[in-house]
């Protein structure tokens, strides 16, 4: 017998291709669940990834074991310590055929639950989706558009009531706004079926739409409805539209839905509060200062119409939040934060379970008054209210963040994200828990979605030069940095990348021109910058002036990579304690600290040699650059 014959003769008796078999199809089974519970439980699909690679990995180890290894009725033996008269090798083999067949068997039976139950009703489900486009205003009046946005928006919200049908978000199927791209391609980036356009006009005391619902596949026509009726019979003619398209698309009301579909109309039925109501929401879709004023104007005119309409109240309490948060600071942020909260509460007295009103009372917690937990409690329950908001998943995976639980975070954003695939601030926060969680990698994929959803979009580049940070490449830190938009973005940028660089002159100027110029409103940007000069009574005394002025920055502070080398330090956990922030248990061990640059041994030392490398030509033709661009604005 050949030496070949012979190990092929021993390896059968040692039932080590039994094995081999039966690891194989064990693994195979592991890697079919797994992956049908990922879309359910919202796994990482990276976890899919793993687990194939440790598969392979074990398989070498486990032939070892079965060919070293024997199992005997006194347990696990040597091989070689085993008498051949008491081998029960060919039992322990039948075993091993028995299970092999039982795997296998669940193996099939899984496959055949997926191919003829559950990918029927995802493909099911995935017919069931649809975009509404913005709706053509036709003319009429000056400021239609206002007009047939709102009727939009409304379609989505109405058609977001209906069990088994996913609507896309507005903010997402509104940059389709007049777009000239090929439907099939719409549909595609929209992740939706089927989608819905029209145009609209309104004349006189009447309003005639023309609807369209198109196959996004092949961008055919499946039905063309036209409707004209009187003005004030608007509120009928919302039902009807939204009852035929979920008809079209054989969707029913949410069990947990089945109130009269108010929507967001006044209860009273003032078409003139509502028409304030409609121009207050297409300037706070523009999301500027003065866009942020009309807004708020044009939602007091329609609580002055009706006193009791609790959208309006609502809607007035998040702009007046987002104009004091944003744009606002001393008085008059603190005047507007408090115009929020009385419109709040005027919402929820008047409408306990309104989802907008929760949503209102809960940013205002957390930018006013440093109430995470209170304005985590206030999104958990507009979630319940209007569990297919995307927005609302957004907000609550921020709070998530803040009070330290990125990975929740990221599973609410990538939730919301399915639904407004192209809201490019989503992308962005995504970035920011990725970045916290140490997946430098996924998070700058997520900035160039945001970027490729929204070009010159604010703050990418300064994310991206914060990536190039924590991982130690000044060069690439600068060069995002003097990417970002001329400003106060820009120069805080450049002020935390050049603390990474050679030219101390230079880093010292960048955080000098950031106190003078944004201490009332960056104090949390500049204990960042201080965390990178390594400086920790700097650190928390700009922590505290942030405290002192209400920066929201401080909302940051446990998923924040700058500052996490500060986490062990006592003054962090009493800062914590003050803000009404957890205290962090410990940092993650998968999460990488910040790496100083190689060139950065002795950035202590404020004078230098003579002579300077290419970064730091670089970094101070930068500084420069963006000093000078700072001035001219």
């Amino acid at each position: 017998m050949t030496a070949r014959r012979r190990l092929f003769v021993e390896l059968r008796r040692r039932n080590v291709f039994r094995a081999a078999t039966f690891y194989a199809a064990s693994a195979w089974l592991l890697v079919e669940v797994v992956t049908q519970l990922v879309p359910v439980f919202d796994i990482p699909g990276g976890v899919v990834r793993w687990i194939v690679i440790a598969a392979v990995i074990g398989f070498p180890f486990a032939m070892l074991f079965s060919w070293l290894y024997e199992w005997t009725p006194a347990g696990v033996r040597r091989e070689s310590e085993v008498p051949a008269s008491e081998s029960i090798a060919h039992l322990t083999g039948k075993q091993l055929d028995r299970m092999i067949i039982a795997v296998l068997a669940l193996a099939v039976v899984l496959l055949l639950v997926n191919k003829l139950v559950l990918r029927p009703r995802i493909e099911a489900l995935a017919d069931r989706s649809i975009a509404v486009l913005p709706l053509v205003s036709e003319g009429g009046d000056a400021g239609g558009e206002y007009f047939s946005d709102g009727l939009s928006e409304n379609l989505i919200a109405a058609l977001s009531r209906f069990h088994g049908l996913k609507v896309i978000s507005r903010n997402s199927s509104f940059q389709f706004r007049d777009s000239k791209e090929d439907r099939r391609k719409i549909g595609r980036k929209l992740g939706a079926a089927h989608l819905l356009e029209g145009r609209v006009r309104r004349e006189g005391g009447r309003v005639r739409i023309v609807l369209e619902m198109v196959r996004a596949a092949d961008g055919e026509t499946l039905w063309t409805q036209r409707y004209e009726r009187a003005y004030h019979d608007l509120f009928a003619l919302q039902d009807e539209i939204a009852a035929t398209v979920a008809g079209a698309l054989q969707a029913k009301l949410l069990a947990a839905d089945r109130r009269p579909a108010r929507g967001d109309r006044p209860p009273g039925g003032s078409l003139d509060a509502y028409n304030a109501y409609l121009q207050g929401k297409f300037y706070e879709a523009r999301n500027s200062e003065a866009d942020f004023r009309k807004a708020i104007h044009h939602y007091q005119q329609a609580i002055a119409s009706d006193a009791r309409y609790a959208e309006a109240h609502a809607a007035l309490s998040l702009t007046s939040t987002r104009l004091a948060g944003r744009f606002l600071e001393g008085e008059q942020m603190r005047m507007g934060y408090a115009q929020a909260g009385k419109a709040a509460q005027a919402a929820l007295s008047i409408d306990p379970g309104l989802a907008a009103a929760y949503l209102a009372r809960g940013k205002l917690r957390v930018w006013a008054d440093f109430d995470w937990t209170g304005g985590a409690a206030d999104y958990r329950r507009a979630l319940q209210l209007a569990p297919g908001s995307s927005p609302i998943k957004t907000s609550l995976g921020e709070v998530e963040a803040m009070l330290g639980h990125p990975q929740r975070a990221e599973v609410l954003t990538r939730d919301a994200l399915a639904a407004d695939p192209l809201n490019a601030h989503a992308w962005h926060l995504l970035a920011t828990y990725l970045m916290s969680l140490g997946r430098l990698d996924e998070a700058e994929q997520a900035l160039s979605k945001a970027a490729e959803v929204q070009p010159g979009m604010f703050g990418n580049q300064e994310q991206l030069a914060i990536i190039g940070i924590l991982r130690g490449d000044a060069a690439a830190a600068l060069r995002a940095a003097g990417q970002e938009h001329a400003g106060d973005w820009r120069d805080a940028a450049m002020a935390r990348a050049l603390q990474l660089g050679d030219d101390r002159r230079a880093a010292d100027l960048a955080l000098d021109r950031m106190i003078e110029t944004q201490a009332g409103k960056a104090a949390y940007q500049i204990a960042q910058v201080q965390a990178l000069r390594k400086d920790p009574d700097k650190v928390f005394e700009w922590l505290e002036r942030a405290r002192a002025s209400r920066d929201p920055g401080i909302g940051l502070l446990l998923y924040d990579p700058l500052l996490r080398p500060y986490r062990d330090d006592p003054r962090f956990a009493a800062f914590c304690r003050k803000v009404g922030l957890p205290v962090p248990a410990s940092v993650p061990s998968s999460v990488p600290p910040v790496r100083d640059a190689p060139s950065q041994a002795a950035a202590s030392v404020k004078s230098r040699q003579p002579g300077s490398s290419q970064c730091r030509q670089q970094a101070s033709a930068i500084a420069r650059a963006a000093a000078h661009c700072a001035r001219a604005t």
